[in-house]
């Protein structure tokens, strides 16, 4: 089975909004076994509607759509989708007393709906309403020249709910569908490049219903095995098997078995071995320690730690020397070294990381360019230190040295191992 997502808006077009529907669409699909041949955006203009309606029929035999379900008169895709298939507008008399339930509930009594709100219940007279229990505009579920189009709200949480509980289950019910088992192996530390060398010949092997794609990222490679077919327990053994092949031969470059950021594997690990964790960051500026508390339960590994940019909080907080920052900067070895030792002492944890670089734009010197960056981690036992020299953004900068700083810990921690 093959699908196409279309989301309509001008606001998605001229980047006012991102467009993080098709994301989670294609996610929800793919774990039913249906594979999505093209995602398009396209803006509220009846032409473009009509067209990339058009356009998909020819590619797919599933059709997603949300967005341009409102009251006001930029939303008309109702209308468009009405006269795509040739057929009027009629009043859903479940989709109106869906309208009037919302409105009671949001005001407490009922009040006379505006005629704006009423209209909510037109729908093309060839669709089956899949009421929206989130909002006014309702979904609608057409069988078409044997294609299935499916026309959502593009409020993302309208849309979700309505996936969940009618749509998936309704695609499920209504198509003989394939089973999909995925294996993902994160790496770290390796190029895409490089990695595709060392495991070519594995890659060689497989057969024609597994593929392997590689997902790269700012010091990291997403390795993901897909199997297609019919008996799932024949895909999954076979799935394991090649992914056992890929560890051994890629060994210490994997951070974890499964699709989740480096840093959530970081803190599963050290969760396990009830290890703590602190940080000392100067020019990630607090962006490490962000990237772990973002997860549920990092309490339980993190400590904290400090955001350190001047001279005055490295010796108060983290005890760096001042001879130490005046002789050798603070975008130094010794200086690093004394961060994350001072994060360790000070914060009392079991491992910390420390960062101190030149993130740019300006700050650059000959000696120190901009991407200059030391990134230092330790344990009770070991201290390990190394510089990096990345580019000239920014942002770009940030990142990659809290995924450098976050590889450096994986590797100490895997001496526990």
């Amino acid at each position: 089975m093959q699908a196409e997502i279309i989301t309509i808006g001008d606001e998605i077009l001229i980047g006012q909004i991102v467009d993080t529907n098709s994301a989670w669409i294609a996610q929800q699909l793919n774990g039913i076994g249906i594979r999505v041949k093209q995602i398009s955006s396209v803006s509220d203009d009846r032409h473009h509607i009509l067209a990339a309606l058009k356009e998909a029929h020819e590619r797919a035999n599933i059709i997603l759509i949300t967005g341009g379900l409102g009251p006001t008169k930029d939303d008309i895709t109702k209308k468009t989708l009405a006269e795509y298939f040739g057929v009027g507008l009629v009043e859903n008399k479940q989709a109106l007393a869906n309208v009037e339930a919302i409105f009671r509930r949001l005001r407490g009594t009922f009040t006379e709906l505006l005629e704006v709100n009423r209209q909510q219940a037109m729908v093309p007279e060839n669709c089956e309403v899949i009421l929206n229990r989130n909002g006014t505009a309702p979904g609608m579920w057409f069988n078409y020249d044997d294609t299935i189009y499916m026309s959502m709200p593009g409020v993302p949480h309208e849309m979700m709910y309505m996936m969940e509980d009618s749509v998936l289950p309704k695609l499920k019910a209504s198509l003989k569908l394939p089973h999909i088992v995925h294996h993902t192996i994160l790496t770290a530390g390796e190029g895409e490049s490089y990695l595709a060398e060392k495991i070519k010949d594995i890659e060689d092997d497989l057969p024609p219903y597994i593929k392997l794609a590689y997902l790269p990222k700012l010091g990291q490679v997403r390795l993901r095995l897909s199997a297609y077919g019919d008996n799932e327990a024949f895909l999954a053994e076979k799935v394991k098997d090649f992914a056992a092949r890929i560890t051994e031969r890629v060994g210490n470059a994997i951070i974890a078995q499964e699709d989740i950021p480096l840093e959530k594997a970081i803190l599963n690990f050290m969760a396990d071995r009830e290890l703590t964790l602190s940080a000392a960051e100067s020019c990630t500026g607090g962006y490490i320690s962000h990237l772990i508390t973002q997860h549920p339960g990092s309490s339980h590994v993190f400590f904290g730690g400090a955001v350190s940019y001047s001279y005055e909080l490295k010796e108060s907080i983290l005890g760096v020397k001042n001879e130490t920052l005046w002789q050798h900067g603070a975008v130094s070895e010794e200086t690093v070294k004394e961060m994350v030792e001072g994060a360790l002492l000070n914060f009392k944890s079991d491992y910390a990381v420390a960062v101190t670089g030149i993130a740019g734009p300006d700050g650059g010197t000959p000696e120190k360019p901009v991407g200059t960056v030391w990134i230092g981690v330790a344990n009770n036992a070991k201290t390990v230190t190394k510089k990096f020299s990345f580019g000239n953004k920014r942002q770009q900068n940030i990142e990659r040295t809290a995924i450098a700083a976050l590889n450096m810990l994986n590797i100490l921690l895997k001496e526990l191992n």
